[in-house]
């Protein structure tokens, strides 16, 4: 069974016994105490007070600087301390010694031989030799090398082996390591990247994954808190068959997918064996091919499917049409025909003989958000005068949805020319597609406002795509020219869901028009997603939930 060690520099015996006890709280299984900045001599009755009284069993660990420590001491004062601690009435559960030390130093073998259990051993010892090895800068050159070394040394116990993630796929490396099963393993990569191999560490069966007390106090890059590798992302219930799902963007850091598709998985009725991560892939396509392609062709790991956002959308277009699942060709997948007239999809399902069927959810989630809005169905849309804001890849979505259903679609944008191109993309669509200039909007008689454009979005909260002068029957003479402009009968839609309430939504409220928020647009795409992924309906007011409380309600 793998367990959560929690990583805590140690300052004081006060502030180490509080630290341990907290994790306790927070359901770590072990507390790893750093002390290299609490290790001089006149502190050695401490440290052996602070593993006696510990809340969790404890590795010990002294790390020098050239390990990526902070322990700037000699190697003999670091060697006595260790020796003493492992002597101690209650020794630490592991001690953890740097493999390049270890493999340099005969003194340091012989000492550290006498405080650990190993074959040879003939006193009574339960302490546990760690031996690591660390690469904060990139994957060591000599990976395996390292690994089949520590594995011949009689005195390890736990090989730990961590490095720098340069992109995803160094996850699987170490998912390989894990299912080696040499001697017991901690795989870990460090970074944003490497955040996989500490979630699905307890998937592969590692000995371990390190954890932080809380966001402000991990040991190394990319270290959850223990809270939300519990929670957010569901430790407790994973196992070897768990299906990993995610979001790919570039960044993904700042994405409440994982929240609201996590929560939904242990919401819906008997819960569902998935788990979700953020999944940062750099903008270019090759990296997009060669990351995605690798985990689909990882069977252990059973990744089956992910949201896709910018700058991906158009790459996982081109990824359906040119990858495939071995002995089958990419024909075997299958592309939504809007998504493949929109130019750009955001989900990636895996079927289960492998071939991936791929959609776009954001303008289906447009259209059911604007038609609960306006009590109709889908095709009450026929007809409809519907204003789309801007011109980019949300715009792209939108207007191709409200054109298949009939709908009348003006796209404004500032720049004619953009929106021209928009309007000439859909032109065989049912319904009718033109392009106006931004100031031609205060004319327009649509009944629906549509703002696809991230003017408002946080930080900039106080703009507005439409400002006053902009409205439609706010130019003078309106009136007379039979322009009755925003109120009852308008419905205004903004996309943007940070800040939930935007100073359109505002401004539209204020007119008296009816309105419709972001969080609607977000919450029903990714319904969507979960209900193609796990065949059960989406809990969308659990979604709706954690978003109210992650940006802080309407």
């Amino acid at each position: 069974m793998t367990r959560i060690a929690v990583a805590i520099m140690v300052h004081s015996l006060e502030q180490g016994l509080a630290a341990a006890a907290r994790a306790a709280e927070h359901g770590a299984d072990l507390v790893e105490f750093r002390v290299d900045q609490f290790a001089d001599p006149a502190n050695l009755p401490q440290i052996v007070e602070l593993v006696e009284r510990s809340a969790l069993p404890c590795i010990l660990t002294c790390r020098p600087t050239w390990e990526g420590g902070l322990y700037d001491g000699d190697d003999q004062t670091r060697i006595s301390l260790l020796e003493h601690i492992g002597l101690a009435k209650r020794p630490p559960a592991y001690i953890d010694v740097e493999f390049v030390a270890y493999q340099r130093s005969a003194n340091l073998r012989q000492k550290v031989g006498l405080v650990v259990d190993h074959p040879e051993q003939v006193r009574p010892v339960s302490t546990g030799l760690i031996l690591s090895s660390h690469d904060f800068d990139r994957r060591p050159t000599d990976l395996l090398q390292r690994v089949e070394a520590m594995a011949s040394a009689p005195a390890c116990r736990v090989m730990k082996i961590v490095w720098k993630a340069r992109s995803l796929r160094d996850n699987l490396e170490a998912f390989e390591l894990l299912a080696a099963k040499h001697k017991p393993t901690i795989a870990l990569c460090m970074g944003e990247e490497g955040l996989a191999s500490r979630v699905l560490a307890k998937k592969f069966g590692a000995l371990l994954t390190f954890a932080a007390l809380d966001a402000q106090s991990g040991t190394a890059p990319g270290q959850p808190a223990v809270a939300q590798l519990k929670g957010l992302y569901r430790w407790d219930r994973i196992g070897p068959a768990t299906k990993v799902y995610g979001v790919i963007g570039h960044p993904v850091g700042h994405s409440m997918s994982p929240a609201i598709h996590n929560a939904g998985f242990d919401a819906v009725e008997n819960g569902f064996d998935g788990v979700y991560l953020p999944l940062p892939i750099p903008p270019e396509y090759e990296h997009f091919k060669a990351t995605v392609g690798a985990w689909l062709d990882e069977p252990g790991l059973h990744f089956r499917g992910a949201s896709v956002t910018i700058p991906h959308k158009e790459n996982l277009l081109r990824f359906a049409r040119e990858w495939a699942p071995a002995g089958k060709e990419p024909a075997a997948n299958t592309i939504e025909p809007l998504a493949e007239l929109i130019g750009a999809a955001n989900t990636l399902s895996v079927r289960d003989d492998g071939s991936l069927f791929v959609c776009n959810t954001d303008y289906a989630a447009a259209l059911d958000a604007v038609c609960a809005g306006l009590g109709i169905g889908r095709p009450g849309l026929a007809g409809r005068r519907v204003a789309v804001i801007g011109a980019g890849g949300a715009a792209r979505a939108i207007v191709a949805g409200f054109a298949q259903h009939g709908a009348s679609v003006v796209v404004y944008n500032r720049t004619i020319e953009k929106a021209q191109a928009l309007a000439e993309r859909f032109a065989g669509l049912p319904g009718k597609v033109v392009a106006a200039a931004m100031e031609k909007l205060c004319d327009s008689c649509c009944e629906v406002f549509i703002n696809c454009t991230p003017v408002g979005m946080h930080p900039k909260v106080d703009q507005t795509p439409v400002p006053a002068e902009l409205r439609p029957g706010n130019k003078p003479g309106a009136k007379a020219d039979g322009k009755v402009g925003w109120g009852p009968q308008t419905l205004v839609f903004d996309t943007i869901y940070n800040p939930v309430q935007t100073q359109l939504l505002r401004d539209a409220r204020e007119a008296g028009c009816k309105t419709i928020t972001g969080v609607e647009m977000f919450v029903r795409q990714a319904a969507a997603q979960f209900e193609l992924w796990t065949g059960k309906k989406a809990p969308v007011e659990v979604f709706r939930g954690v978003l109210a409380k992650k940006l802080g309600g309407g």
